[in-house]
Formats: structure tokens, C-alpha cells, sequence
């Protein structure tokens, strides 16, 4: 008895160019992403299949090659638990992982996912309630990628039925942007710099920000640079929002009383269960909480759909972003609130096309 897992990379093609401040420069990049699509099968229920998403960002060192280095140690670890449909087991396979090695949190979240979509299929039951997780969540924003302000503000034209926007941030025409899109949107401006400002960027643009009515300020500065985020929370009204600074659990601490959130990502902290735990740490914290994505398929948001509840902001649009999303069953309502849905599992099929 035991699991076994093949994994598939995946080249999407994204609706709009996205680019963000740390975009490179290759051919592709801004307008394909690279993501990797696990399944996973026990020799019980050899029919059952756990589908799983991680997404390798090279910011923090994952390649699709890694993760095929990495998830054969991951499964080997989490092998040597005993297999039994329960939480108990789901919260065991989490904490197997997330010692086998460090980091590695995309090829940890595409077994995490997958090993909660087994156990919700073998149970009959969604992964939000064999979590005991509310249905009901924050709606998502939607993200803007940098691009020439006309452009920018075009797209968040077509948004405008989202109840926020969040814009990328950190190029040259930042306020240029914001401002273009001000004239055609009123709801709530989130800013994600994503390490691109200094310290004289984010002073000089502050205000302009509060008039602008912007509602928070997302990674300005370099992920370590916690004396950066420090001094420019003290002069903020705004929440700063730390992302890259925020990897995984065990950075919250050196965070308090440095920045006001914490942006908590699947991909980033390995998974489900680790998310649940970081959210839930962070509150105990006193940070107000950000759930992010990376640009994935359902799958991927389908997982981080499930602890959406323990956030205060949400942007779960990384599948939006898709000119084609390879899987169904994940629902938005006008709301702009994801359905989780009342099918085993994450409740999602591979699209036939």
C-alpha cells in the first residue's frame, strides 16, 4: 500500500500582458506563466485522484525542475504517516512535510493540495468542511499588471465590477497610473509595489496615495528590509502589507510592530495546512490578513478559496488572469465571492477541450 504522484508542467497563455516590478526579461515573460499540476492516487482507491498546484517562483528559488527534485522526498515523508481519511491525518501529512526540507513551498503546496483532494474524495466530502472552515469568504479583488497608465486604466475600466483593484506598482508612471485609474474607478485602490520603491519613492508618493484613497501599501521595499517597512509604517496611515517578507510561519515574528499585514500565500508557505496555520498565527499576532496567489489555475485558488474566511483582504484572481483556465468547477459569484464548492475534494474536473 501507499501514494504514488506524477506531476505535469503547464505553459499558459495569460488574457493580458502582466508584468509586475521583479518581471525578467525573457520572451515569455508578462505573457505565459509556468505552473506545475500534481496528481496523486492511493493503492486502496487506485481510482481516486488528488489533484494539486504549486507554483514555482524563482524570487524564492523554485523551478519546475526543483519541484520534480523535491516532491519524491515530500511523498517519501509523508508515506511514512499512516494513510486514514481524517483531518488528523491531513494536519500529520502537513507537518511532514514542512520538515522533510526548507523552503520548497510550491513543490510542498502541489502535495499538500493534492493529498486535501484525496482525503476530501475518499470521504465524499469537500475540503472545507472536513476542515470545519466557513463557506462564506471575503470577495477578491483583481489585479493590474504594470503597463503604460492608459492601458492600465482601460483594464480597470473592464474591472469595475470587482469591489477592489489591486494595481501593481513600481515603475516610473506609478502615479500617473493610480490616478488614470481613479478617473474611471471609485472603489478601494490596493498598491503592491512588490520591492520596487525606496525609501524617497514612498515618501514622495504617500500622500498623493491618502488623497488617491488608496487602502494599502503591499511589499515597497526588499523582502529583508525590515528597518525600510518599519520606517515607512510609522509614517503611514495606510496598513503596509509585507509579501515577499513573509514566506512562511516562522517570518511573522520578526515582523511585529514593523509592518500592519501580512500577505499569506499557498504557493509561498507550502500548502493548505500551512496556510490555515500562518493565518490563524498572524491574527493571534494582532496583523490584519492579506491571502494572496500566484497567476494559477482553479486548482490553486480552488485550495486557497478554503481558508479564504481568515482573511481580511482577499485576491484570488491568479485563474482570471488565465486566457484559458484547464480546469472546471470553480464558480464566482456576482459578488465576486468564491463558491466553494459541495463536491468531494475541491470539487474541480480537468476541462476537455
Amino acid at each position: 500500500m501507499g501514494l504514488s504522484l506524477r506531476h505535469e508542467v503547464l505553459s499558459l497563455a495569460l488574457r493580458d500582458p502582466f508584468r509586475i516590478a521583479r518581471t525578467d526579461h525573457s520572451e515569455d515573460a508578462g505573457t505565459r506563466i509556468t505552473t506545475v499540476v500534481v496528481e496523486l492516487r492511493h493503492t486502496d482507491e487506485p481510482g481516486l485522484v488528488g489533484v494539486g498546484e504549486g507554483y514555482p517562483d524563482r524570487f524564492y528559488g523554485e523551478t519546475p525542475e526543483t519541484m520534480a527534485a523535491v516532491m519524491p522526498l515530500l511523498l517519501e515523508r509523508v508515506a511514512a504517516v499512516p494513510f486514514e481519511p481524517t483531518r488528523r491525518y491531513l494536519t500529520m501529512a502537513s507537518l511532514a512535510t514542512g520538515s522533510a526540507i526548507r523552503g520548497h513551498g510550491a513543490a510542498k503546496c502541489a502535495v499538500d493540495i493534492a493529498l486535501h483532494d484525496l482525503v476530501g474524495r475518499f470521504l465524499g466530502l469537500p475540503v472545507h468542511v472536513i476542515l470545519e472552515m466557513p463557506a462564506e469568504a471575503p470577495p477578491t479583488d483583481f489585479t493590474l499588471g504594470l503597463d503604460e497608465p492608459a492601458v492600465v486604466a482601460e483594464r480597470a475600466r473592464r474591472a469595475g465590477d470587482f469591489p477592489a483593484l489591486k494595481i501593481k506598482c513600481g515603475g516610473p508612471a506609478d502615479l500617473a497610473t493610480l490616478r488614470a485609474v481613479r478617473d474611471v474607478y471609485a472603489g478601494p485602490i490596493r498598491v503592491d509595489a512588490n520591492t520596487g520603491w525606496t525609501r524617497a519613492d514612498a515618501l514622495a508618493l504617500l500622500p498623493e496615495l491618502v488623497d488617491l484613497g488608496v487602502e494599502l501599501i503591499e511589499q515597497p521595499f526588499p523582502a529583508r528590509a525590515y528597518r525600510d517597512l518599519g520606517w515607512l509604517q510609522e509614517r503611514s496611515s495606510l496598513p503596509i502589507v509585507a509579501d515577499e517578507s513573509a514566506v512562511a510561519t516562522e517570518d511573522l515574528d520578526a515582523l511585529v510592530g514593523v509592518v500592519a499585514g501580512v500577505n499569506v500565500k499557498l504557493a509561498k508557505c507550502g500548502g493548505i495546512g500551512p496556510a490555515k496555520h500562518m493565518l490563524e498565527r498572524a491574527r493571534e499576532l494582532g496583523f490584519r490578513t492579506f491571502l494572496g496567489c500566484m497567476e494559477e489555475t482553479s486548482v490553486g485558488i480552488a485550495a486557497s478559496a478554503v481558508v479564504a474566511s481568515l482573511a481580511e483582504w482577499v485576491d484570488l484572481d491568479g485563474n482570471l488572469l488565465l486566457a484559458e483556465d484547464p480546469f472546471e468547477g470553480l464558480e464566482l459569484g456576482v459578488d465576486k465571492r468564491w463558491r466553494l464548492a459541495d463536491r468531494p475534494g475541491l470539487g474541480l474536473s480537468r476541462r476537455v477541450t
